[in-house]
């Protein structure tokens, strides 16, 4: 047997035929103690590769999503202790884990204690407490962004899908949850116990997915991306946010990413020339600008579906990094939506549409979201050109202005 176990590919098989046993139905436990022996020891690698081989199979993404966190809970206390390069302060997985102790820490010390307040006195003053709370813990939409984003890109490089896929889908679970308890709170209607059962189901996935980031999608980052790699992540990672708390300092990096220096001295001297349009000529740097200046967020995708270019206005709307650049459309939405996506893009290219347009409400920000054909002369596809903008303020234009403001 023990030769078995050590297997690769006899173990690769059954840790797929944990997921399958759990999809059918068996409990936990059950698979836990049939599979003891093998799962002793897995990697968080074979995790990984387990999965993409699911997907590959065709189980779909929505179904290894379902079972994740009893995949985990199936894992949990039987992945090997992995050593990696030592972790110092301002080094992004050093501080994704330091944010991620935060979030346990508002979760038992705070949220905990006054959700157990509010389920013995629904008072107004407990149910505030509790709102502030949780509109604390949308924090952790930072996180989880800053990880799809900028790291989940980069796996997507080498081939790492599938996990990215899953996880990102729970994220979004999270993130609709935090969001329909923050409005049963608001508008409560005394369902005490109903939203006191959500509270604590939220939690449980929210430390659910804090355990899979620490056991397995850190371990498995820090295998496989390069320094010149996280000293990306690390520069585009202010641009998000952070979670609870600040980076430790700044990250004291070793090696010079000598590739990026080489673009820079290449991009310096293009700045120096002029591009010729149709209708006149500018400078890389001008048209940089004026692209910038523009009041909404641009994003240009090609016709093989890879994004080529975003603008970087002073007040973004959506959140995008640097790691986008070069990234399949379709891993830059949430699974949920990639059917949508896939079929917009289909029209547009196929000349069913020259446009789609949606709106969505933000706050106080009310969002158009347009999308358009890009052709050349002849008509041939180019591309998709994404653009959103706040219209709210254009949709509070009354009456005239003739004079310009003081």
């Amino acid at each position: 047997m023990s030769e078995l176990i050590n297997n690769r590919e006899h173990r690769q098989k059954i840790l797929k035929e944990v997921i399958k046993e759990l999809h059918e139905g068996k409990t936990v436990e059950e698979v836990k103690a049939k599979f003891a022996e093998v799962i002793k020891g897995v990697s968080a690698k074979e995790i990984s590769e387990m999965e993409v081989q699911l997907v590959k199979e065709g189980l779909p993404i929505e179904e290894i999503q379902n079972l994740c966190d009893v995949h985990a809970a199936v894992f949990k206390g039987s992945i090997e202790e992995i050593h990696h390069p030592e972790e110092v302060p301002g080094h992004p997985i050093y501080t994704m884990r330091q944010e991620n102790k935060a979030i346990e820490e508002h979760i038992e010390n705070v949220i905990k204690p006054n959700l157990v307040r509010f389920k013995g006195n629904d008072s107004k003053e407990n149910i505030f407490t509790l709102i502030a709370d949780i509109n604390l813990l949308w924090d952790i939409d930072k996180h989880y962004s800053r990880k799809e984003n900028l790291i989940f890109p980069y796996l997507e490089k080498y081939g790492i899908t599938a996990p990215p896929k899953v996880m990102w889908g729970v994220d979004d679970e999270i993130r609709a949850k935090i969001k329909d308890i923050k409005l049963s709170l608001t508008s409560y209607k005394g369902n005490k116990d109903e939203v006191a059962e959500k509270v604590e189901e939220m939690l449980i996935q929210i430390k659910e997915m804090i355990f899979k980031e620490d056991s397995i999608l850190f371990p498995m980052c820090l295998d496989t991306l390069t320094e010149d790699e996280w000293i990306s992540i690390y520069d585009e990672s202010d641009e998000i946010g952070y979670a609870l708390i600040a980076p430790e300092g700044k990250w004291n990096r070793v090696r010079v990413n000598v590739e990026q220096k080489a673009k820079e001295e290449i991009n310096n001297t293009v700045d120096n020339g002029y591009i010729k349009f149709e209708t006149g000529i500018l400078t890389s740097k001008e048209i940089n600008y004026i692209l910038n200046t523009i009041p909404g967020d641009m994003t240009f995708v090609d016709k093989d579906n890879i994004v080529k270019y975003f603008s970087q206005g002073k007040e973004r709307i959506f959140a995008r990094t640097k790691a986008v650049i070069g990234r399949s459309v379709e891993n830059c939405h949430p699974p949920a939506s990639v059917n949508v996506v896939d079929k917009l893009v289909d029209d547009l290219r196929r000349g069913k549409k020259d446009s789609e347009s949606f709106w969505i409400k933000m706050g106080d920000k009310y969002i158009l979201i347009s999308y358009f054909a890009v052709r050349d002369e002849n008509g041939e596809f180019l591309g998709t050109l994404e653009f959103s903008q706040d219209i709210a303020p254009i949709q509070a234009i009354t009456g005239e202005k003739r004079l310009m403001s003081e």
